[in-house]
């Protein structure tokens, strides 16, 4: 899946324009594209991938391969790059070993759920988040679940998040629920994520970071939580307890990583996920820089 840094080389011969765009429509990308993909569906992957960049500015910075690889992953779990469908995104991570900037490779927990149910094993999956005032009662014991949801989609929106509950039942019967508290949901990512701060969440909560500082505060845990808790639920849940397809464990294996031109995989947000379904996977991308354009990777 990795494409080779000769592909930007002959590019840059040839003295085709520097652009994201012009790179991925160079011949020696196009033919890799078409070996890989398939001459039927090579014009849609790299119209796709070119669409997806072009809304992101900071992307278009980001080593050319690092996105085509991320890319490559995508299409190799058959999901889709767009920001609609939510299913993977490529995110702009400022490689300081390297000294580069790169594109990481994100599944959003719609891609999961997507990849779950294109496994067959699954009846029923779900992931939800709870508001303040719903949940009645959890029994760890029974997983059972007892709620009283807001009806009121506009009001439900606009309640604090007080838990999340993920759940899932497999064609053979075998259930599985689990509920995290919003407390222990932070605390996850206070341990896990290099990119969070839970002191610094709170503070920003609360409007008392400072305009000209609200750059450091791109990591997708502070941007969209709610989002990334839901992610992490499917992981938590689908890792310990569920039924691990081959495509699975590709997503699994992939999710975080900028992945090189020779295909090996740096996880950039905490280097001891390599090849291991351990909650630290959970944490995701760490630009160190100003990046704001970005879409929400869910």
């Amino acid at each position: 899946m990795a494409v080779s840094s000769q592909l930007t080389k002959g590019t840059q011969k040839k003295n085709v324009p520097t652009t994201f765009s012009s790179f991925m429509t160079s011949p020696l990308v196009v033919k890799k594209v078409n070996e890989m993909v398939g001459g039927k569906d090579g014009q849609r992957f790299i119209t796709s991938i070119i669409s997806a960049v072009s809304t992101n500015p900071a992307l278009q910075d980001c080593n050319p391969n690092t996105i085509l690889s991320s890319a490559m992953q995508g299409e190799a779990l058959k999901l889709s790059p767009s920001p609609q469908l939510g299913h993977y995104y490529m995110v702009p991570f400022n490689n300081k070993k390297k000294g580069t900037k790169d594109a990481q490779f994100q599944i959003g927990y719609h891609g999961y759920i997507q990849l779950a149910i294109r496994s067959g094993q699954y009846k029923k999956i779900n992931v939800v988040a709870i508001k303040e005032g719903e949940l009645i009662k959890y029994d760890p014991m029974d997983e059972t679940i007892e709620v009283n949801l807001i009806q009121d989609d506009a009001l439900r929106e606009k309640t604090p998040t007080t838990g999340y509950y993920a759940m899932f039942e497999l064609v053979n019967g075998f259930k599985k629920t689990i509920y995290w508290s919003k407390a222990k949901m932070e605390n996850h990512a206070d341990t896990y994520s290099m990119a969070f701060n839970l002191e610094k969440y709170h503070q920003l909560q609360e409007g008392k970071i400072p305009q000209n500082e609200m750059w450091k505060y791109s990591s997708y845990w502070y941007k969209n939580f709610d989002a990334m808790a839901l992610k992490t639920m499917l992981r938590q849940l689908l890792s310990k307890w569920g039924i691990m397809s081959i495509e699975l464990q590709m997503a699994f294996e992939s999710d975080m990583a900028v992945i090189n031109e020779d295909g090996s995989k740096d996880y950039v947000d905490n280097p001891s996920v390599a090849n291991t379904f351990t909650p630290q996977e959970d944490a995701i991308e760490v630009p160190q820089e100003q990046i704001q354009e970005e879409e929400e990777p869910f």
